[in-house]
C-alpha cells in the first residue's frame, strides 16, 4: 500500500513568531503539504498578509491571530481563538524568539531576564496552553520547539550568554516535555538551527567578515538558503514521525559537529 508520509490534509499547525523569517517559511512549507496554519505573532498587520498570502498560494485555510508569548492571557485568548477558528490543533511551532548582544561581564540584569522570558519561558507558555487545551484532550499532537545550536554550544563571534542560556533551557525543556507527554499522544521535539539568511539577517551574513566566518567554522562553508530548515520541520510534523520524541536536531551545515 502507498504512503504519503507527508501529507497534512485537514491537519492545523500553529506557528509563533509568524510575521517574517523562518517563521513563515516553515508555515509555507507546511501549508505545501496541506496543512491549514494559525499564524501568531504581536504585529495584526503582517500575520494577516501572510495568512492571506498562504491560503492564495497553497489553497489552505490560514488565519493571523494576535499574540504576545511573553502574556499569559494573550497566549490562552490566541489558543482559544485558533480552537474555536478550528476545532483542533495538532502541530505546534514554537518559533517566537528574540536574541540579546551584550558582553556578559556588562550584561544588565533586564536584558537576560528579557531572553529568558521570550525565549523559554514564553515557549513553555504556548506550548502548555496547546498541549492542555487541544492535544492531551485529542491523545495527539506534534510540537516543535525551534531551539538554536547555540542552545547546544558556546561561541566567540558575538557575546551572548543570555541566548545561550535561554535557548538550552529550550533544549532541556523538549526532553522533559517529550518524557511527560509522551504517552499520552504528544512528541516534542526541537530543531536547532545555524545561521539562516533571512530578511534580517542577509545584509550581516553577507559581509566578508561573516563570510570568513562561515568558511572556517562550518563544514559547509556557508551558511542556510530558505527552505533549507523545511523538511526537518514536515518530518517532525509528520504522523509518520510518531517514534521520533525528545530529540534536537541541529540544522547547521554541521556547525555542532566540530
Amino acid at each position: 500500500m502507498k504512503k504519503s508520509y507527508f501529507d497534512l490534509k485537514g491537519q492545523v499547525a500553529v506557528v509563533t513568531g509568524c510575521s517574517t523569517g523562518l517563521g513563515v517559511q516553515m508555515a509555507k512549507a507546511l501549508a505545501n503539504q496541506g496543512c491549514n496554519i494559525v499564524a501568531m505573532a504581536r504585529r495584526q498587520n503582517l500575520i494577516d498578509e501572510v495568512a492571506k498570502e498562504i491560503s492564495e498560494t497553497y489553497g489552505v485555510k490560514a488565519v493571523g491571530i494576535k499574540c504576545d508569548i511573553t502574556d499569559t492571557e494573550s497566549v490562552e485568548a490566541a489558543v482559544d481563538a485558533a480552537l474555536k477558528e478550528f476545532g483542533r490543533i495538532d502541530i505546534l511551532i514554537n518559533n517566537a524568539g528574540t536574541g540579546g548582544v551584550t558582553p556578559a561581564e556588562d550584561m544588565p540584569d533586564e536584558t537576560f531576564r528579557h531572553e529568558v522570558d521570550i525565549d523559554l519561558i514564553g515557549t513553555f507558555k504556548v506550548a502548555r496552553s496547546v498541549a492542555k487545551k487541544a492535544m492531551l484532550p485529542a491523545k495527539y499532537g506534534r510540537i516543535i520547539n525551534i531551539a538554536s545550536m547555540y542552545g547546544l554550544v558556546g561561541n566567540k563571534i558575538a557575546p551572548t550568554v543570555c541566548y545561550h542560556a535561554a535557548k538550552g533551557g529550550v533544549v532541556n525543556m523538549t526532553r522533559a516535555l517529550a518524557a511527560e507527554w509522551g504517552e499520552r499522544g504528544i512528541t516534542v521535539n526541537s530543531i536547532c538551527p545555524g545561521y539562516f539568511y533571512t530578511p534580517l539577517t542577509e545584509e550581516t551574513l553577507k559581509s566578508e567578515f561573516f563570510q570568513n566566518y562561515a568558511k572556517t567554522m562550518i563544514p559547509l562553508s556557508r551558511y542556510g538558503n530558505e527552505g533549507e530548515l523545511d523538511s526537518t520541520a514536515i518530518f517532525l510534523a509528520s504522523p509518520f514521525s510518531s517514534y521520533v520524541n525528545g530529540q534536537n536536531i541541529a540544522v547547521d551545515g554541521g556547525y555542532t559537529c566540530m
